[in-house]
């Protein structure tokens, strides 16, 4: 009992001081270099803020996209219209539209994973939805994003390896949670 308690004592201790130590590290090794510090991160933050504007347009369609699918009741319908097939594979029906709104939206999947929490905090529907958030990523949007804010226009195979990974993430989730919650 002592070791379990020393030993979270001293992860608590090392996750407070990661932080702060990894930056006095980056300063003070950029200060060995004479590296300008300051003037370096107030260029990157005008670089960044740049980098924001010419996103902006690309990021303002995949959201107003987003706000017509699910408002518009797409989201609902194709749930249904799959629901037999993903109650076969054991998830369960709540948690389909988590499924197919985390490709498009991290914000949108996650109003979906709390409106499932919420319903019932400990049951398996939270968990597989938790779970699914997490292995999953928001594919068109980062497809939108990044290949649109530097001008590439045909992304080759990035959707299809994207969205494969996503189901894999999907699986993943739904048979990981059969295994340690059911």
């Amino acid at each position: 009992m002592i070791a379990a308690n020393m030993f979270k004592l001293v992860v608590n201790q090392v996750s407070m001081l990661t932080i702060p130590l990894l930056f006095f590290m980056i300063i003070g090794y950029a200060m060995c270099k004479r590296v300008k510090v300051y003037e370096s991160f107030t260029e990157g933050g005008k670089e960044g803020f740049e980098i924001f504007l010419q996103i902006l347009p690309y990021i303002i369609a995949i959201l107003v996209g987003i706000g017509v699918f699910r408002a518009s009741g797409a989201l609902d319908y194709i749930s249904d219209l799959i629901a037999p097939w993903t109650l076969s594979i054991g998830m369960p029906a709540d948690v389909v539209p988590v499924a197919l709104m985390k490709p498009l939206s991290g914000s949108g999947s996650l109003g979906l994973v709390a409106e499932v929490i919420q319903a019932n905090p400990d049951s398996f529907d939270a968990k597989v939805a938790s779970t699914m958030f997490g292995s999953t990523d928001t594919t068109f949007y980062i497809l939108a994003l990044y290949f649109g804010s530097v001008g590439i226009k045909k992304t080759r195979h990035a959707m299809v390896a994207g969205l494969l990974a996503d189901l894999a993430g999907i699986l993943a989730a739904v048979w990981v949670c059969h295994q340690v919650f059911k």
